[in-house]
């Protein structure tokens, strides 16, 4: 038996190892009760043993052996992770500025700062590169994590710095803790870090990352709870901003609502809707955007129009149809004509793709029949349904799905 009682049967490939150890859960390094020295000790020898690819002692963690066998794909060398190279003031102030991040920076600092300096900790707060933003906290573990470089403006992605709370949590989309030699650089051994990604309400993308750290003596299991409390916190305030802003919009849309002369929505950039106007609202449409029509239930085929900080969205008053021009020659585009006119490149197969839907008409054709179309059996259903997706996302709404077809008040022209 091994220090943690985990009997030597892994083989030597990281491939193999990714098994969890009973002394730890899915989302803690350590269990309480255990000894931290011997525990890091048995840790390192894992490291050693799993990176120069002989048989480890026990099983490091699943999110750790993820990580491990991306930095290993990727080339990236434990030693060549201690070069960390802090980005410029400007840099750091223009980031800053721009992420939604500093907004709950009150909030974040009134939930942990004060606790981290007492038990020894620092807070940092990274965006959604992995740039380090704010860092607050214990003045001597600062100092320790100016010698490492984990300072304001460094950045510390995962494939950058190796394994550790905030680039891994990025890439996991997950809160993280790593004790001692479970970071990829033997530079980080020293230390614990515990990080959990922020997410945007209004969109679900990744803001950036909020991390505790110190010295991996140091590290308890209940600082997972803590992190997380404090990002639903932050996610929470995020949440009524988003609410304020609606409510803004909407004071704002009433008089132009009473005078559209039809059916019409006022949504926020993101597609939330703050109002509507003869219409059964849903609670949110796609993004709008000028360079491509919008589909929405109830309203059907409509061209956005710019309102201050939100769109006014209605069914194109005069009744013309939008015009698609598929031009399938040697370079494959495709031209939509209407309020706003815009082209797009078309793929091979998007073109392939078009041109059975402009075949098949109002009926549209189902993904079975289209993969017919395309791959000569019935067979590739999933990938008929990616390659649909994709192009939605680059054409928005002119075509429609189940069956799939080019929208109502879509007119499509062949040329080529």
């Amino acid at each position: 038996m091994t220090d943690s009682g985990v009997a030597h049967n892994v083989g030597g490939s990281l491939g193999v190892v990714s098994a969890e150890r009973p002394t730890a859960d899915r989302l803690t390094a350590v269990a309480t009760g255990v000894d931290l020295p011997r525990h890091a000790r048995l840790l390192s020898r894992v490291h050693d043993a799993v990176l120069s690819g002989e048989q480890p002692p026990a099983l490091p963690r699943d999110v750790v052996a993820r990580s491990w066998s991306r930095l290993q794909a990727g080339g990236v060398s434990p030693d060549h992770c201690a070069d960390v190279e802090p980005a410029d003031f400007s840099e750091i102030e223009a980031r800053r500025t721009r992420t939604a991040l500093r907004t709950v920076l009150p909030e974040l600092r009134s939930t942990l700062t004060q606790v981290a300096d007492d038990a020894n900790f620092i807070v940092v707060i990274a965006d959604a590169d992995g740039v380090l933003l704010w860092r607050e906290g214990s003045r001597g573990v600062r100092k320790a994590a100016d010698a490492l470089g984990f300072t304001e403006g460094a950045r510390w992605a995962e494939q950058a710095v190796g394994t550790n709370a905030i680039g891994t949590a990025l890439i996991e989309d997950a809160a993280v803790q790593l004790f001692s030699a479970e970071h990829y650089a033997p530079s980080h051994h020293g230390w614990s870090c515990t990080g959990s990604p922020v997410h945007d309400p209004r969109t679900g993308e990744i803001l950036g990352v909020v991390d505790i750290s110190g010295s991996a003596m140091s590290i308890h299991p209940t600082t997972v709870a803590l992190v997380r409390t404090a990002v639903r916190l932050a996610e929470a305030t995020l949440w009524r901003e988003h609410t304020a802003q609606l409510d803004k919009l909407r004071g704002r849309a009433a008089p132009l609502l009473a005078s559209a002369g039809g059916p019409a929505l006022v949504v926020d950039k993101h597609g939330w809707v703050a109002e509507a106007s003869g219409i059964a609202a849903p609670e949110r449409v796609a993004p709008p955007s000028l360079d491509r029509p919008l589909l929405v239930p109830g309203l059907g085929l409509c061209v956005p129009e710019p309102l201050g900080d939100g769109w006014l969205v209605r069914r194109r008053v005069d009744g013309a149809a939008i015009e698609l021009e598929l031009d399938l020659g040697d370079a494959p585009h495709v031209t939509v004509r209407g309020d706003v006119n815009w082209t797009r490149p078309l793929s091979p197969r998007h073109a392939q793709i078009l041109r059975v839907l402009s075949v098949a008409g109002p009926a549209g054709v189902d993904a079975a029949s289209l993969s017919e179309s395309l791959f000569g059996d019935r067979d590739h259903v999933v990938a008929v349904r990616a390659e649909v997706s994709r192009l939605r996302k680059s054409l928005g709404a002119v075509l429609s799905t189940q069956p799939y077809r080019f929208a109502a008040g879509v007119t499509v022209r062949l040329v080529g």
